[in-house]
């Protein structure tokens, strides 16, 4: 019968935690164009230049 290798110490969810977290920090937020001015924004947010959210003008932008 093979041997599979097995830890000798349980790692603590903490620890097993911190490490899951680096891989979120390394990738670059998904950025779109805003589909009234164009501008980069993260996905299903409004824009913060012209106040626009799925075609709809939702918030009053002070210039």
């Amino acid at each position: 019968m093979a041997k599979h290798p097995v830890p000798k110490k349980k790692v603590s969810k903490s620890r097993r935690d911190i490490r899951r977290a680096v891989v979120s920090t390394l990738t670059a937020p998904t950025l779109i164009k805003c589909a009234n001015c164009g501008a980069l924004v993260t996905p299903h947010t409004v824009c913060d230049s012209c106040g626009y959210y799925g075609g709809k003008k939702v918030l009053e932008i002070r210039a």
